[in-house]
């Protein structure tokens, strides 16, 4: 089950004309808690940031996605993410569909870029990882961004003073109930520069 509040984007119909009767932050943060608990009186154990899921239900997809693992991309705007010998690549298909069937039609390849430099590297990793209610081991890490987990000591280091991120002594970090809450700002802790 999904279960997140919808995100007014700008450049959006939604953004220009919001419905009616859209609930303030105070009464959305009401109805989150209320749902959350709702799901897990039925059994339902939140298992990613917007994701809940009764034990052995999770989705698959979204586990891999979200541990940062591959993902081909099929289809017109897809985006896709492999690892190869020198490093982390992301690639994205065409967004309009007729440029998309013009190029496959045309048998063009849709080339990976350039491999992620190591600072965006650990913020994708950390902008996907922290997304798991429980959170990443430190072998993860290493195994999926091919970087040393000291990489993320100022970073983890200051985010966990701030009450946001914890970490076990087993070598797993999760967000904390404080992190899942206010994660953007915990995301935000891990941007380049």
């Amino acid at each position: 089950v999904s279960w997140y509040q919808l995100t007014l984007e700008p450049n959006t119909v939604f953004h220009a004309r919001p419905p009616a009767g859209i609930p303030d932050d105070e009464l959305a943060a009401e109805i989150q808690s209320e749902g959350q608990a709702l799901l897990a009186a039925r059994g339902f154990r939140q298992y990613e940031v917007s994701a809940f899921a009764r034990p052995g239900r999770e989705c698959r997809h979204n586990l891999n996605y979200w541990s940062f693992g591959d993902y081909l991309a099929a289809g017109a705007g897809a985006h896709g993410k492999v690892t190869a010998a020198d490093g982390v690549r992301r690639y994205a298909k065409p967004a309009n569909p007729m440029s998309y069937m013009q190029a496959l039609e045309a048998g063009d390849e849709i080339k990976s870029g350039d491999p992620l430099p190591a600072d965006e590297l650990v913020f994708e990793f950390m902008l996907n990882a922290l997304r798991l209610a429980d959170g990443f081991e430190e072998s993860m890490f290493e195994a999926r961004t091919g970087l040393a987990v000291e990489r993320l000591s100022a970073a983890a280091r200051a985010s966990v003073e701030r009450g946001l991120l914890e970490r076990n002594a087993a070598g797993t970090w999760r967000p904390t109930e404080l992190g899942i809450r206010f994660l953007n700002d915990l995301q935000g802790a891990f941007l380049p520069g």
